[in-house]
């Protein structure tokens, strides 16, 4: 094809492409890619197929939908001017269309074209534009799906099966000579519609009602329905075609006179320019930063607190997978925030590889052995880990407790939680937020509208709540990005725009001069609480959780020591001497003689009673406390009977019996089969190995530039070995190869032809049917044949190969330049 001959088809559009060109194609649409096209016309045919061409219209912003949309409604091929016409009106209006509005969309124009063009969405000169008939055919108008531009079918459309009579009569009505022709009646009434003057001065004629009722339709729908008696001016309007039958009980407005009424503009509001996105607040970016440092502490111990909660196994999954409701308000109880807030802080934890199922047969969640290698990190490297999950995560905590499809309730780690549209929004928040001054707060309206603009089509679909998807997943970041420290009252953080574009390293070491020094002592009081006046060293913590109960968090946070508690660390292994010191050690105040007290009394008591398996059995070397017990009404559950004088059974099993007398204000302790005490260490539960869930992609992955260059040249040599001048097979021969077929030859013929390439170093075309049964054809140079095998550079992958020859169709020479 000459440089100066217009294509007449699409794959002729892409052979003229550059090779950049083809691959900025495949970079904007990778599902071109899987596979890779055999040749030009594959890919043209592919690209025109509907799943891929939804797709690149879902990617559009939303003037260069306005434009294809534009395209749809206007004649095939259509003219620049007339596409620009009808997005900026032929300037007849009564000044609705502002000036300003129409230099943008003239400026903006070329470059949504330039977009549609580069997606294969549009081909063709300037003067000949046309819109791939799949991307017409989704966007152009019909009863059932009717255009985003809210126009109708045109007067030919509409009057397809009319009769010619029917087609007299309107003529006359509008003051047009009759024809005979249908074809002549339908072009005259066109003509008509289009013509200004003539079309305003039949408007001038018409009944007020009748210009209300155009008014009505002239945006969209144009569709409307009559009654078989049909009111004067709706009947004026049927009379002249303003208003064409598409049923005995429906009626549509052409549109050649809908956009007369529009002045020409197939939309009503162009948007040539993205809206912008407007501050809600300015503040001091180093206020910023620390806040939302503050935040990310607090979101490192709620996942700590969480895990913690589940250290000793968590709950049970349910059988459709995920958490059950009343577990989740457990946590939400626990962590003492909302239940969605709740949801996210569970996910965020399993998205992060921290959480997950142990695998057994009666199925729990638990810590990960991740958990534990996560927290001997430093706080600015846990924070990382945490916002680097979070933001290629697919699972949305925000649908929690909505309903699916099926109208199935979703449950926080539930299997239907998965949204691919979740990354791309989250990247597309924060990387608005980053384009505003640092310290800057968006506005969420704004920031709404652009989105929308940038992506009219993706998750447009209203949801239970009346807004779309993305809109929804936006306002969802929003929220989860406050929590979790990746804003700071409302704007972007310094540590944030580094983890954006620098990586985790520059993150972290902006991170880590904001997040408080650990500290190593507490303050006991004489109520038996202890108050930490900030974070603690983390063998300290461990050991205050276990040995106190948290009774308030905030700036501080206050222990209570209370008898359960010191029994419990009693449990753990620890001694009353062990606890003494502990708290001398890390104390900055005198320890409390209650405490003392109270730690000497609950040691004196614990492990006085041993608890066995009979089912179980309660031993203790004084009678006098096994009567004590016997005695005591609350134990009749237990079914205790005495065995010896030390010794009494129970029908209860350990762990039931164990807590019973502890309600009973006893201090037992397990013990093993030998005798020896049980201790029961903390943390103990960890699930075995696991990775993080795996985001669920959306659509095939961007090609890397080496992956597009090696596409290009396949497609290019594939195209050049479908459209390469072939020898015509000799009078008599018996290879045929029909334009588009494979050659075929004999196994003999096949061979002989190989042979004479190898030795006359020449390239043949051949027809090849690989181990998959999959056919193909080839240039190739034939250099070696041995073995039953041709060696030769295949010009359609550009690389040399080996061929065996009963894979080999048929063979045939190419024409000398200047034959065929």
């Amino acid at each position: 094809m000459g440089t100066t001959t217009p294509p007449r088809t699409l794959a002729e559009a892409l052979r003229a492409r550059g090779d950049e060109s083809l691959a900025g194609l495949l970079r904007a649409r990778p599902d071109l890619l899987n596979p890779v096209p055999n040749d030009i016309t594959q890919l043209a045919t592919r690209a025109g197929t509907r799943a891929s061409v939804v797709r690149a219209l879902e990617h559009l912003d939303r003037f260069a939908l306005q434009t294809a949309e534009a395209l749809a409604v206007a004649p095939d091929p259509a003219p620049y001017a007339t596409l620009l016409s009808l997005l900026t009106g032929d300037g007849l209006d009564d000044g609705e269309q502002r000036d300003d509005v129409g230099a943008a969309v003239t400026a903006a124009l070329p470059g949504a074209l330039a977009t549609l063009r580069e997606q294969a969405l549009v081909w063709g000169e300037d003067e000949r534009l046309r819109l791939v008939r799949t991307a017409r055919e989704l966007l152009a108008p019909s009863p059932q799906h009717p255009s985003p531009t809210g126009l109708g079918p045109t007067v030919a459309e509409a009057t397809a099966g009319m009769s010619p009579g029917r087609l007299q009569e309107i003529l006359v009505a509008s003051g047009l000579p009759a024809t005979h022709d249908p074809v002549s009646a339908v072009a005259a009434l066109s003509a008509l519609f289009t013509d200004r003057t003539r079309m305003a001065e039949l408007l001038d004629t018409a009944p007020v009602e009748a210009l209300s009722v155009l008014d009505r339709l002239v945006w969209g729908p144009p569709y409307g329905e009559v009654t078989p008696n049909p009111t004067p001016p709706v009947k004026w309007l049927r009379d002249r075609g303003l208003l064409l039958p598409v049923s005995t009980r429906t009626v549509v407005l052409p549109r050649e006179a809908a956009l007369h009424l529009r002045a020409g503009r197939a939309h009503r509001v162009p948007e040539p320019v993205p809206p912008v996105v407007a501050a809600a607040a300015e503040r001091d970016p180093q206020a910023v930063d620390r806040a939302a440092a503050g935040q990310a502490f607090t979101a490192l111990l709620t996942v700590e607190e969480l895990l913690k909660l589940w250290n000793g196994g968590g709950p049970a999954i349910l059988r459709a997978g995920g958490l059950s409701v009343r577990e989740l308000k457990r946590v939400a109880a626990a962590l003492e925030v909302t239940e969605p807030i709740a949801a996210f802080w569970v996910e965020l934890a399993y998205a992060a590889g921290l959480l997950a199922s142990d695998g057994e047969t009666d199925e729990r969640y638990a810590p990960t052995p991740a958990y534990d290698e996560w927290l001997d990190l430093p706080a600015q490297d846990r924070w990382t880990h945490l916002a680097t999950a979070w933001l290629p995560a697919t699972r949305v905590p925000g649908l929690v407790g909505g309903q699916d499809a099926k109208g199935r309730a979703l449950s926080a780690l539930g299997p239907e939680l998965d949204r691919s549209a979740a990354p791309d929004v989250r990247r597309r928040v924060l990387s608005l937020f980053a384009e505003l001054p640092p310290g800057t707060a968006p506005d969420p309206e704004t920031l709404l509208r652009r989105l929308r603009w940038e992506r009219p089509l993706r998750g447009s679909a209203p949801s239970a709540e009346g807004t779309d998807l993305r809109s929804r997943l936006a306002l969802w970041t929003l929220n989860e990005a406050e929590l979790l420290g990746i804003t700071g009252r409302g704007a972007l953080s310094s540590q944030t725009r580094a983890l954006l574009n620098e990586g985790e390293e520059a993150a972290a070491a902006l991170l880590a001069p904001l997040l408080p020094e650990p500290l190593d002592h507490v303050l006991l009081q004489a109520d038996l609480t202890a108050v930490a006046p900030g974070p603690l060293e983390r063998p300290l913590a461990e050991t205050l959780s276990v040995l106190a109960d948290v009774e308030s968090k905030g700036g501080a946070t206050v222990y209570r020591f209370t008898p359960g508690s010191v029994r419990r660390a009693l449990d753990a292994g620890q001694a009353a001497a062990d606890l003494h010191a502990f708290l001398a050690a890390h104390s900055r105040t005198p320890v409390p003689q209650p405490l003392s007290y109270l730690i000497d009394d609950v040691a004196r008591r614990h492990g006085h009673l041993r608890i066995g398996a009979a089912s179980a059995y309660v031993r203790c070397d004084d009678e006098a406390v096994l009567n004590e017990i016997l005695a005591d009404r609350r134990s009749t559950g237990l079914r205790l009977r005495r065995l010896a004088p030390t010794v009494l059974a129970s029908q209860a099993d350990p762990g039931s019996l164990l807590e019973a007398l502890r309600e009973m204000g006893y201090a037992p302790a397990a013990e093993s089969a030998e005798g020896d005490v049980l201790i029961t260490r903390a943390g103990a539960r960890r699930t075995p190995p696991r990775t993080p869930p795996t985001p669920v992609p959306e659509g095939p992955p961007t090609p890397d530039e080496t992956l597009l260059g090696a596409a290009v040249r396949a497609i290019r040599a594939g195209d050049t070995a479908a459209t390469v001048v072939r020898k015509e097979p000799a009078e008599g021969a018996t290879g045929t190869h029909a334009s588009g077929s494979l050659p075929r030859t004999t196994s003999a013929e096949t061979l002989a032809t190989v042979q004479a390439a190898a030795m006359t170093g020449t390239a043949v075309w051949i027809g090849y049917v690989n181990a998959e049964g999959a056919a193909s054809q080839r240039v190739i140079a034939p250099v070696r044949v041995e073995g039953g095998f041709v060696t030769a550079y295949d010009h359609t992958a550009d690389e040399v190969r080996t061929f065996a020859l009963h894979r080999i169709t048929g063979v045939a020479e190419l024409a000398e330049e200047g034959e065929g």
